[in-house]
């Protein structure tokens, strides 16, 4: 794998921090607040994108990274809106730059695959940033296994390679288990899964009667509606209770206990919400605890169209 590091050379943090509230439900001060929390709690590894609150996550989060630039790996992403061409994705990056203050970011995203443009456009623009030094590393973001490894062979050619990944991964979400994961480890990519507690389904708090993203976003709602992943939700609660940690501590820590090389996003829109989810930055978890989480969820069946033989 490339060596994924801080510009002056230390290793990524094991937790990421998305900054996708930053402007939104985290007014500045709250921004302010966790992003200190996070970079005491030893996080180094900072995610937005150039549309995240209509430009305001870039917007709160360069000047709070440039003071210690060096300390700190930047990662957005372009190409959410408008695909993947490289006209759109200059303009898109120049506007991200001017967001966030900065010259150049750390790692760069394809927000998600765009079956419109070739890859070889799309690629050959990242390629050229990365040689200019605007980038240092290439990411994509909500692509399939055979996705990745198209644009892979299509960068391998340029010269240059696909080092991270950003998928949906959580206990009640484990598609990536089957053919992304796998992949990533095969071919040395880093994975920065997001929505490690499940829109808040895994911090327990709906079946107490808490709102969130689950009851005011119909997309979340939809995603998270089947009544098995509620139940796996109670039982994760239960158990961490069992423990006398937070449901949320265990969902995000079993994420970043997977045997691959991942390191799950976490967000929030205060100190308060963000505090279990940075625990799990120093939770201990043996392979008993993480066999018995697992057990907790369906396990994907494999890709194979073998499935008696697996």
């Amino acid at each position: 794998m490339t060596n994924l590091t801080t510009r002056n050379g230390a290793p990524l943090s094991r937790l990421t921090f998305g900054t996708m509230q930053f402007g939104g439900g985290a007014d500045a001060a709250a921004s302010q607040a966790m992003f200190e929390t996070a970079r005491a709690a030893g996080i180094n590894h900072f995610d937005t994108a150039v549309g995240y609150t209509e430009g305001g996550s870039e917007t709160l989060l360069g000047p709070m990274v440039a003071p210690a630039r060096d300390d700190i790996y930047v990662a957005t992403k372009l190409g959410y809106q408008g695909g993947s061409g490289a006209a759109n994705l200059a303009a898109q990056f120049d506007r991200s730059r001017q967001q966030l203050g900065l010259e150049n970011v750390d790692l760069l995203y394809l927000h998600r695959f765009d079956d419109n443009t070739p890859l070889e456009e799309t690629f050959t623009f990242m390629a050229d940033l990365q040689a200019r030094g605007l980038i240092r590393h290439i990411g994509v973001s909500n692509y399939a296994a055979w996705q990745v490894m198209k644009a892979q062979s299509v960068c391998t050619a340029l010269g240059t390679r696909i080092d991270v990944i950003q998928p949906m991964y959580n206990l009640v979400k484990r598609q990536a288990e089957v053919e992304i994961l796998p992949m990533a480890a095969d071919q040395d990519i880093l994975v920065c899964p997001y929505s490690p507690l499940g829109g808040g389904l895994l911090t327990g708090k709906y079946a107490q009667g808490g709102t969130g993203r689950l009851t005011e976003n119909k997309m979340y709602a939809a995603r998270y509606a089947p009544q098995w992943m509620h139940d796996a939700a109670t039982a994760l609660a239960a158990l961490a209770t069992d423990l006398g940690t937070d449901p949320a501590t265990l969902a995000v820590a079993w994420v970043a206990a997977n045997p691959g090389h991942v390191s799950p996003i976490i967000s929030a829109r205060s100190l308060a919400q963000l505090a279990p989810s940075l625990s799990a930055e120093s939770f201990g978890m043996s392979a008993a605890l993480y066999a018995q989480i697992t057990a907790l969820s369906p396990t994907p069946a494999p890709a194979t169209d073998r499935l008696e033989e697996a």
